[in-house]
C-alpha cells in the first residue's frame, strides 16, 4: 500500500468517490464527514497522511490543520477546497498544511500529492527514530547499524570472532574494514593481546618485508639496529594487514611462507623465530581478477581467505546514513561547541538519496563541515557539501512511453551488469555476488560485449 489516508469531507457522494478512486491507486482509505470523528480517527489509528476539505459542518478545514500540527506534526495535511483562490492557499500553508488541491479534483494529481506526502511522513518516521536510537549502545563496539546488511555482518562477527582461522575483510575504501578488524580483536580470546596494523600500500617492497619480518643491524645501508619486526611484535595478539592486495608479487612468496611455517627469518638474519598471531587482512581490490591478471598468488588468497567478510558500501544501508550522521553531529557538535541536535527533513532526504562514493568517510567529512558551517540547530540543506547538495538521484532506467525507445531484453542486461560494475568500481567478484551470477559467466557476458 501506497500510505493510510484519513478523509475527511462532509459530501458521502465525495467521500465514496475518494475511496473508490484512491484504493484502486493502493491507498489504504478511511473517510469521515465531521471533523471531530476524523480527529479522533487520526488520534487512534497509523495514519500516514490527512486529505480534509477546507469548509465542514463542525469545523474549519484549517483548524484540522493546526490541531494536527500542534499534537502530531510529523502527519502531513493536504488541504482540498472548491474554492481555490491565492489568499485560501496562503492560509493553509500558513496553518501548516503539506499540499492544497482545487475541486473538481483530477485523481491522478491527488494521488501523487498523497504519495508525496506519504513519502514525507515515512522520512519524518526514520528521522524521529534514529535520532532517538543515536543515543543508544552500539551494537558491536565502533561499528554502527541497523540495516539488514549490518544485524548479518554482526551475526557473522558474533560467530568468527573467536575463531584462529585467517580473516579476509573486503569492501570499498571509506567502508569501515578497520573497524571490523578492530572489533573482532576486542571479541576474540586475544583482545587482552596487541593488535598491530599496517598500510601495506604505504611502504615500498624492501621496507615493507622489513616492517613485517623484522631485520638485522646493518642488513642494508639504514639498518642501524636490529628490529624484530610486526609478526613478533603481534604475538600472542593480532596482526592487521590493510590494503593486502597492494603487497608487491615478490614479498609474496615470503608472506606465504611465513603464514604456512608460522615463523619468520629477519632480513640478514639466519635464523628463524616463531609467531603465534592471528592474520586479518582487508582490501579493497577484486584479488580473484588479481590473481587472473597475475597480480596477486592463488595460493596466498586461499591462506589469507579462510572466513571471508565483506563490509557492505554505505548505498547499501539505508536508513544507517542517518544514524552514522547523527552520531557524527553529536561528536562534532561536542567538539566545536555548537548546540547541532539533528538533520532538518530537506537534508535527511538528500543524504539518504546520495550515491556515497566514499562511503562512511565521506559522510564523516560532510557532517564536520556541516556542523563547521551551520547557524542553526539542526543541519539544514545549504549546510551540506555542494557535491552532495547539487547531486541528483541516480536512475539506472528511464521509463518511457514511446515503443520505440524500448531496448531489447541483452541491451537491457548489457546496461545492468555496467551499472553493476560502475557501482562496484570494477570489482567483478562483487558485480557477480550482487547479480546472482558465478564469475565465469560474468567473464564470458563481458567478452561477448568487447566482441559487438
Amino acid at each position: 500500500m501506497r500510505g493510510n489516508i484519513v478523509v475527511i469531507e462532509d459530501d458521502q457522494e465525495m467521500c465514496d468517490m475518494l475511496s473508490a478512486g484512491l484504493a484502486r491507486r493502493d491507498f489504504q482509505i478511511s473517510t469521515y464527514t465531521l471533523g471531530k470523528e476524523g480527529l479522533a480517527a487520526v488520534d487512534m489509528h497509523d495514519t500516514d497522511v490527512v486529505l480534509a476539505d477546507i469548509n465542514l459542518p463542525d469545523m474549519n478545514g484549517l483548524d484540522i490543520c493546526s490541531d494536527i500540527m500542534a499534537k502530531m506534526r510529523d502527519i502531513p495535511v493536504v488541504i482540498m477546497t472548491a474554492f481555490g483562490s491565492m489568499d485560501t492557499a496562503i492560509a493553509a500553508i500558513r496553518a501548516g498544511a503539506y499540499d492544497f488541491v482545487t475541486k473538481p479534483l483530477d485523481l491522478d494529481i491527488l494521488a501523487l500529492s498523497l504519495e508525496r506526502a506519504s513519502r514525507y511522513r515515512e522520512l519524518q518516521r526514520t528521522v524521529q527514530l534514529l535520532s532517538k536510537e543515536v543515543s543508544l549502545p552500539q551494537k558491536f563496539d565502533w561499528l554502527i547499524g541497523q540495516s539488514s546488511v549490518m544485524e548479518e555482518l554482526f551475526s557473522q562477527l558474533r560467530r568468527i570472532a573467536d575463531s584462529e582461522a585467517s580473516l579476509l575483510i573486503t569492501g570499498e575504501s571509506g567502508s569501515g574494514k578497520e573497524l571490523v578488524a578492530r572489533a573482532v580483536h576486542q571479541h576474540s580470546r586475544r583482545s587482552d593481546k596487541p593488535l598491530i596494523t599496517i598500510n601495506c600500500a604505504a611502504m615500498p617492497g624492501q621496507l615493507l618485508e622489513s616492517e613485517l619480518f623484522g631485520h638485522k643491524k646493518g642488513a642494508f645501508t639504514s639498518a642501524s639496529q636490529t628490529t624484530k619486526g610486526l609478526f613478533l611484535e603481534a604475538d600472542g595478539g593480532t596482526l592487521f594487514l590493510d590494503e593486502v592486495g597492494e603487497i608487491p608479487l615478490d614479498l609474496q612468496p615470503k608472506l606465504l611462507r611465513a603464514l604456512e611455517e608460522r615463523c619468520v627469518r629477519p632480513v640478514g638474519g639466519t635464523s628463524e623465530q616463531h609467531f603465534n598471531v592471528r592474520i586479518i587482512a582487508a582490501t579493497n581490490r577484486d584479488l580473484e581478477s588479481a590473481i587472473e591478471d597475475g597480480l596477486f598468488r592463488e595460493d596466498l588468497f586461499y591462506r589469507l581467505n579462510v572466513i571471508h567478510l565483506h563490509m557492505p558500501p554505505l548505498r547499501a544501508r539505508g536508513g544507517d546514513v542517518l544514524l552514522l550522521a547523527n552520531k557524527f553531529i553529536e561528536q562534532f557538535s561536542e567538539r566545536q561547541n555548537k548546540a547541532v541536535t539533528g538533520i532538518s527533513e530537506p537534508a535527511a532526504e538528500k543524504l539518504l538519496n546520495y550515491n556515497w562514493p566514499g562511503n562512511v568517510r565521506e559522510l564523516r567529512n560532510a557532517m564536520e563541515h556541516a556542523v563547521a558551517l551551520t547557524l542553526y540547530d539542526k543541519i539544514v540543506l545549504e549546510d551540506l557539501p555542494e557535491k552532495i547538495r547539487m547531486s541528483a538521484q541516480d536512475h539506472f532506467l528511464l521509463s518511457s512511453q514511446d515503443p520505440m525507445e524500448l531496448i531489447t531484453l541483452e541491451e537491457m542486461e548489457r546496461r545492468y551488469i555496467m551499472y553493476v560494475l560502475e557501482n562496484t568500481k570494477g570489482n567483478r567478484t562483487m558485480a557477480a555476488r550482487i547479480m546472482g551470477v558465478d564469475r565465469k559467466t560474468l567473464y564470458r557476458k563481458l567478452q561477448r560485449y568487447k566482441q559487438t
